[in-house]
Order: structure tokens, then C-alpha cells, then sequence
């Protein structure tokens, strides 16, 4: 064992190269060079540091100095140099090519578990490899900005700072897919995502998070992450302005949807006279829209609007009589901001079925 704890094997003809090249002041080969990288490459996959690394072959310049008088000390210094360079430039190479494997695998991982691939045994086996135990809950929260991240860019590592710093690792997985920054965490652990979604939401400069709920196994993760992403989807469908939704307090819109072609009658039935008024169905809906989500109060409506209380209640006056309900009316009401909502879900009327 040479000094530092690095095995002999990693300083095999050092000794050899810098007396001979100290003898004549000549440069290191290209075969000397070679070799030193090699060895550097195998004592980092070996798992040596290089600082050890390098100590150790400095410890061996001091004892293979040559003793002749005739040579210089430039000359063994700099050939040290060379041998160490070299076999730096070897260990690095190794690290990087070991952290682009790393990154293919967790890549790779990401992509089975988020999608449902792979082998159960075997991706529960690889889970902890990244700190996941996939037989507990696990619940995946979803953010996306006005840009598309990937891993290594400066949002995506600002919210894992900010994320270890007040958690260490506990078993969170935070990754980019598709351009949106995705957090894995322990079901029982909402603090985590609640965090998440609070950096999030300020790196991306206003963005919009969703949080799936908590699911059992590996499956789990999946539904998770679906429901994370549905709810974005139906948060940019029906312009929800809330910047954290929860999958558990939007499961009545799945609900409405599961049978479209219901859906689908019940909009024609109650929305379709509107198409009659003079500009189309579009200003009436909205004119529903903003009186729903003011809580039927006219004149909240009216200045989300920008119109006048007397333009408001003529609007609604004209709803009236176009499809026979007052919206005005509770028992009305509910079939009338159902339908709306069904056609904010549909797209409809700009989306015709």
C-alpha cells in the first residue's frame, strides 16, 4: 500500500518515468502520458479520491528523487507535473463519463416510473437506488412555466436547493418531463409538496402547480402523476387562476366529463339556443361565467366585465329568454353553470360536436 491508502498498482512505473525523464529534462511520451491516464480512469471507477490520489504520487516524487547532481530539479518537477496532469485528465474522464451514466439511468428510471413501464420487481428494485421505497404512498406534484426546464438549468436546481436545504433528501426525487419540473414524495409527507409547490411557483415566475394524491406502489406514482397533470389541463381549460391546484378538490370535474356524450346533449340542450343572440353563444357564456364565479352578485360581475349593471342584467335577462332558465333561479342555476362548465370543458362552441 503506497501512501494516502492508494494500492501500489495505481503508481506501477511511476518511479521508472520520472527517472527517466528527470535524467534528460525530456518531456513525458505519448505512451508515459497514456498510461498515467489509464491509471487515473481505473482508480476513479475503483471509488479512490483524487486528492488522495495525487498525494500519493507526490509522496512517491519525494521518494524516487533522483540523487545524481546533474539533475535538474526543474526536470523532475516538471515530469511530476506531466504525470500528474495526465493521470488527473484520466480520473476525470472516468467521473464524467460515470455522472452521464448516472444521468441515463436516473433518466431512464424516471421514464419507466412516471410511465408505467418496466418490470414492478425490477423498478421497485432500482427505486432504491434513488431513494424511493415504492412500496409506500407517494404523491407527485407537477409545475410548468411559460418555458419548458430541463435537468441542470437554473429553475429546475434552485427549487432542489431550496428543497434539500429544508428537507435533505427524505426520499424526494425531483426531475424535469416535458419541459415541467416533477416532485416525488412520501404520501404522508404533504409538507414536502407543499414547499415544492411554493418555490415552484416563485422560480417560475408565477407559474401554476399540481398536486396528484397520495397512491399506493409503484402504480401509485403513475395515477399520481396523471392526475398532477390532468389538473393542469383542466386548470388551463377552464382558466382557473388559483397558482396551487389539488387533484382531490377538482374530482368533480373528471366526474362531469366521464360521459362526454352526455355531457355533450346537456351543453346543446341548454347552451345551443344561445347561438341565436346577435355575436354568437361566446359573450353569454362568458357573461355566465363571470356571474357563477362572482357568486351571482350582478354588480362583481358586472366590473369583472367592464360593463354596467344595467348591460349585465340585460345579458342575463336575454339568457333568460333564449333558453328558458334564470340564472337567477337556484334550481336553474345548477343545470345552467353545469352546462357551462361541460362547454368550457368541451371547447365549446368553438369546438362544434
Amino acid at each position: 500500500m503506497a501512501a494516502h491508502g492508494i494500492p501500489e498498482e495505481f503508481l506501477d512505473g511511476y518511479a521508472h518515468i520520472l527517472a527517466g525523464a528527470a535524467a534528460t529534462g525530456r518531456r513525458l511520451t505519448r505512451d508515459e502520458l497514456d498510461s498515467r491516464r489509464a491509471l487515473g480512469e481505473r482508480a476513479a471507477e475503483a471509488g479512490y479520491g483524487l486528492r488522495a490520489l495525487v498525494g500519493a504520487h507526490l509522496a512517491a516524487t519525494r521518494a524516487h528523487w533522483p540523487t545524481s547532481r546533474a539533475v535538474s530539479a526543474d526536470s523532475v518537477m516538471y515530469a511530476a507535473e506531466q504525470a500528474v496532469d495526465a493521470l488527473a485528465e484520466g480520473y476525470e474522464r472516468a467521473q464524467r463519463l460515470a455522472v452521464r451514466q448516472e444521468e441515463a439511468a436516473r433518466r431512464e428510471f424516471i421514464d419507466d416510473l412516471l410511465h408505467g413501464r418496466s418490470d414492478l420487481g425490477r423498478l421497485v428494485e432500482r427505486a432504491d437506488r434513488f431513494g424511493l421505497r415504492l412500496s409506500y404512498e407517494h404523491a407527485v406534484a407537477v409545475a410548468e412555466g411559460t418555458g419548458g426546464y430541463e435537468d441542470g438549468d437554473p429553475v429546475p436546481r434552485e427549487v432542489e436547493r431550496a428543497l434539500i436545504g429544508r428537507f435533505g433528501d427524505r426520499s424526494i426525487l425531483l426531475t424535469t418531463k416535458e419541459g415541467r419540473l416533477v416532485c416525488v414524495a412520501p404520501g404522508d409527507q404533504d409538507e414536502v409538496l407543499a414547499f415544492f409547490a411554493k418555490h415552484a411557483y416563485a422560480a417560475t415566475d408565477g407559474g401554476r402547480v399540481a398536486i396528484g394524491r397520495p397512491r399506493p406502489g409503484p402504480g401509485g406514482v403513475v395515477q399520481s402523476y396523471e392526475e398532477a397533470l390532468n389538473a393542469l389541463d383542466l386548470a388551463e381549460r377552464l382558466e382557473l387562476d388559483e397558482p396551487v391546484l389539488r387533484a382531490v378538490e377538482l374530482l368533480v370535474y373528471p366526474v362531469l366529463t366521464r360521459d362526454r356524450q352526455a355531457m355533450a346533449d346537456l351543453v346543446l340542450d341548454t347552451l345551443g339556443p344561445l347561438q341565436k343572440a346577435r355575436g354568437g353563444a361566446r359573450p353569454l357564456i362568458e357573461t355566465l361565467i363571470a356571474f357563477f364565479d362572482s357568486g351571482c352578485v350582478a354588480a362583481e360581475a358586472a366590473r369583472r366585465l367592464a360593463l354596467s349593471v344595467r348591460a349585465l342584467t340585460y345579458r342575463l335577462d336575454r339568457i333568460h329568454q333564449l333558453t328558458g332558465a334564470n340564472p337567477a333561479d337556484p334550481v336553474h342555476r345548477y343545470t345552467l353553470q353545469t352546462a357551462v362548465i361541460g362547454a368550457r370543458l368541451l371547447g365549446w362552441p368553438e369546438r362544434p360536436f
